[in-house]
């Protein structure tokens, strides 16, 4: 079978059920595993991604604009692959090529390739898209395998909050006669940045990691596309922890652009900032892309809110303490 994939996750799902060897075109952005390195490329941007956040937002606002698309399809390029596989997502047009501009690459094909569409918005939905790249590829028993052993994994991190806050569950002292209410174990709020110009909040599957991990977003929604934020909704938040996660960007990259950017006074107070926990993640194998690595990103999130608890310590590069 001749694959190609259009987002970085699926690359990484095909990798990992076994079928590396036969994908045959990725995007611009596909960087893992490494063996990945040197495949044709058959995505690029029209914005310049190694712009600041603000050019970054400015130019995909522009393009969306004028109707254009943020991604060009190298059409030649794919009609001379001749995949009879193409992978790709309807979730975000702003992380992978537009439907409208693959069906237009597709025209030119006599017979056009299966066109598998990923578009999941939980955790359970990147397991799901798991087991159905497993059906496509003719790999479906190691795909289940690989979906059961993520499930695990997230299981075992739930496994251990959950444990945490029945010990952390004390029993309020009552009046005599009167019955003795249970006081939960209190979970840190947590302030999760998908970008910081302008300011968006991570959605989806995000606040679901947030919460297996012993955490509470108070600003992003389960299940529900990322959204724009005001620094007052920020400042009000008061949140424990804030996890600098953009979009695309590596943890040193995210500690370089939360360095950059200006505190505003209204933060000054929040616990957060007063506590010093304010983490730069590795969003772009951990949280941005739902593939096999979000499991990666629940255990590292339950490391960093509650670094006591019984679980190995994550590698250094997945995060930068600010």
């Amino acid at each position: 079978m001749r694959i190609v994939s259009l987002l970085p996750s699926a690359t990484e799902i095909l990798y990992a059920l076994g079928v590396g060897d036969q994908v045959v075109g990725i995007t611009h952005e596909c960087d893992y595993p490494p063996e990945v390195a040197g495949k044709p490329a058959l995505i690029k941007p029209r914005m310049d991604p190694t712009a600041a956040p603000a050019e970054i937002d400015r130019q995909v606002s522009e393009l969306v604009a004028r109707g254009e698309s943020i991604y060009a399809v190298d059409a030649d390029l794919l009609a001379s692959l001749a995949p009879d596989l193409i992978v790709t997502q309807g979730l975000c047009h702003v992380c992978a090529a537009s439907p409208d501009d693959l069906a237009t690459a597709l025209s030119r094909f006599s017979r056009p390739p299966r066109v598998l569409t990923l578009t999941p918005h939980s955790l359970d939905d990147v397991w799901q898209d798991i087991i159905r790249a497993g059906e496509a590829t003719n790999t479906r028993p190691r795909a289940e395998s690989l979906a059961v052993e993520l499930k695990a994994r997230v299981q075992a991190v739930a496994c251990i909050t959950a444990s945490t806050d029945a010990h952390a569950s004390t029993t309020a002292k009552a009046p005599a006669g009167a019955i003795a209410a249970p006081q939960s174990a209190v979970r840190p709020r947590v302030a999760c940045l998908e970008w910081l110009d302008p300011l968006y909040v991570g959605g989806h599957w995000v606040p679901e990691m947030v919460a297996i991990a012993g955490g509470e977003d108070v600003l992003g929604r389960a299940g529900h596309p990322s959204f724009k934020v005001s620094a007052d909704d920020v400042a009000q938040s008061n949140a424990d922890v804030i996890l600098v996660m953009l979009c695309g960007y590596n943890a040193k990259r995210n500690a370089q652009e939360f360095n950059a950017a200006k505190i505003l006074k209204s933060w000054q107070n929040l616990p957060a900032i007063l506590n010093r926990r304010i983490f730069a993640v590795d969003a772009n194998s951990h949280f941005s892309r739902p593939g096999p690595r979000l499991a990666d990103g629940v255990e590292l999130l339950a490391y960093l809110f509650n670094p006591q608890r019984p679980q190995p310590h994550p590698p250094a590069a997945t995060y930068v303490k600010l």
